[in-house]
C-alpha cells in the first residue's frame, strides 16, 4: 500500500503557508500568503488527493524551522528531509547546487549553469527549475538572482517583491524590483 501524502496549513509571521509530505520527508512547500486558501490551493494543485493531517515530528521541526525563519532568526534547512519526486537529471543537479547556499548568500542563474559545467546558454533551463522547484526556502531559489545581481522572477505569492523581502530578511539588500507598469511619474 502506498503511503499518502498528507499536508498542514500553518501561520508565520509573513502570513500563511502550507507544507506536504509523505513519510517523513517534505514532498511540497507553498510560501506563504494572506489567507489559508492560497497557499492550500497550491499545494493540493501539487499533490492532488493529499489530506489534511497532523505533521510527524520531521516535518513539525520543518515547520518551526520556517517559522523562525520569517520571524527573521538565521535557519538552515539543509538537515531537512525532501523527497521531489522524479526530476529531469538537470533539474535535480540544479537543486542539489540551490540547496547548499547557505543564509544570506546569492548566487545567480548563470552562476549554477557554470557550477554544473553546463555553458551561460543554460541560465535560463536553472530559472525553470527554480520556477518549479517544489519546495522553495527549504531548497532556497530566492538566493538565485538574475544577471547583475537583478531580482528576477519569483513564482511564489507576492513575485519578485517576496523574492527581495526574504533576501532583506538574510541581510541581503538587492535593487527594488521594476515595476511591472511604467508611470509618468505624475
Amino acid at each position: 500500500m502506498a503511503v499518502m501524502h498528507r499536508y498542514h496549513v500553518f501561520d508565520t509571521a509573513h502570513g500563511v503557508a502550507a507544507i506536504g509530505w509523505r513519510g517523513g520527508a517534505v514532498t511540497a512547500f507553498r510560501l506563504p500568503d494572506d489567507s489559508a486558501a492560497a497557499p492550500e490551493r497550491a499545494l493540493l494543485r501539487r499533490l492532488p488527493g493529499a489530506e489534511p493531517g497532523d505533521p510527524p515530528a520531521p516535518v513539525g521541526e520543518a515547520i518551526a524551522m520556517v517559522r523562525r525563519y520569517f520571524a527573521g532568526e538565521r535557519v538552515d534547512f539543509a538537515a531537512v528531509a525532501i523527497d521531489l519526486g522524479a526530476q529531469s537529471p538537470f533539474f535535480a543537479q540544479v537543486y542539489a547546487v540551490v540547496r547548499a547556499l547557505p543564509w544570506g548568500e546569492r548566487t545567480t542563474y548563470g552562476a549554477v549553469a557554470k557550477e554544473l559545467g553546463a555553458g551561460p546558454e543554460f541560465a535560463r533551463d536553472v530559472g525553470q527549475a527554480m520556477a518549479a522547484n517544489p519546495v522553495p526556502l527549504i531548497v532556497p531559489c530566492h538566493r538565485v538572482l538574475a544577471a547583475g545581481g537583478k531580482v528576477g522572477g519569483f513564482s511564489a505569492p507576492g513575485g519578485s517583491v517576496a523574492k527581495a523581502r526574504m533576501l532583506a530578511l538574510e541581510g541581503i539588500v538587492t535593487e527594488p524590483p521594476v515595476a511591472a507598469q511604467a508611470s509618468f511619474g505624475f
